[in-house]
């Protein structure tokens, strides 16, 4: 306490220095004492504000003279932060950055991260968990969220890229201990050049196997005419098939040749295969063994 009456009178003497509205005693004066949160520390008195303001250019040879608040670890495993509390004291939201995990047989984390308090009745009640994290140090950011549902209400979700480039979302599974992942499927629009008319960054869907190397693009489809591909990635017709067959697993008899149809509608049984050539009306052609 004593600490903290010095640190008053010190900022209550540069406050009547500066002209400002606080002095070092009288009805203004600024009365700094010890938080009762976990930690302590200095506690500005209840409803007062922090105004901090700066004319200084960000001049990174000149030591970044727009920087206000300035958090440093000088621990490598030292973790300053911005932290929210209830109104009973107790954390709830934080604003991380760090280098080194707090166990030494981790990887460096290098990021900065928004945490929240996990569920007071789960595992972990109560405790801070990164829930987005932007590393540092890397000229890609990756940014990773843990646990979470990833909700876009009444907005956008956009990737994009150069149009010689792909635009990936990829689904992984998680295959080692340091958050590697191993991709599974790309939903893509691929660096196919933009030639005019409609033509270049056609749709895919690529397979991959087990190890994470590609397998083929099983679905595809050109955004210059529509056509689509199964297994084929420059189909020719609205559906090309890139296999020796198609299946119609469940057989369909029209009840008679002016059933109610659409034309190329195709159905077939034991006996016959069933084509509607116009509206509500078919034709057949027999099957035979050999």
């Amino acid at each position: 306490m004593k600490f903290l009456k010095i640190i008053s009178v010190i900022l209550g003497a540069i406050a009547v220095l500066g002209g400002c509205a606080y002095g070092a005693g009288g009805a203004n004066a600024i009365n700094f004492t010890e938080s009762e949160l976990p930690g302590g520390g200095i506690k500005v008195p209840h409803n007062e504000r922090l105004h901090l303001s700066t004319d200084q250019q960000w001049i990174h040879e000149q030591g970044h003279l727009s920087d206000l608040i300035r958090l440093q670890w000088t621990d490598p495993q030292a973790k300053p932060a911005l932290v929210w509390a209830d109104e009973k004291g107790a954390d709830k939201t934080a604003i991380i950055s760090h280098a080194k995990a707090n166990n030494p047989e981790q990887h460096d984390h290098n990021h900065i991260s928004i945490e929240t308090t996990m569920s007071p009745t789960g595992k972990n009640a109560g405790q801070l968990f990164t829930r987005l994290e932007v590393p540092f140090d890397t000229d890609v950011a990756e940014i990773r969220t843990h646990s979470s549902n990833f909700n876009v209400m009444d907005g956008l979700l956009r990737i994009a890229g150069s149009k010689s480039a792909h635009k990936d979302l990829e689904l992984a599974t998680r295959s080692g201990p340091e958050n590697e992942t191993t991709p599974r499927w790309k939903v893509r629009a691929d660096s196919t050049s933009e030639t005019g008319g409609n033509s270049g960054s056609n749709f895919g869907i690529v397979r991959y196997s087990d190890n994470g190397e590609a397998l083929d693009t099983p679905l595809f489809i050109q955004r210059s005419n529509g056509n689509v591909g199964i297994g084929a990635t420059d189909p020719t017709k609205k559906m090309d098939i890139n296999d020796s067959g198609i299946r119609i697993r469940k057989s369909y008899t029209p009840a008679s040749a002016t059933a109610p149809g659409n034309p190329g509608e195709i159905g077939w049984d034991q006996n016959y295969v069933y084509i509607c050539v116009a509206p509500n009306t078919w034709k057949r052609t027999q099957l035979s063994s050999w």
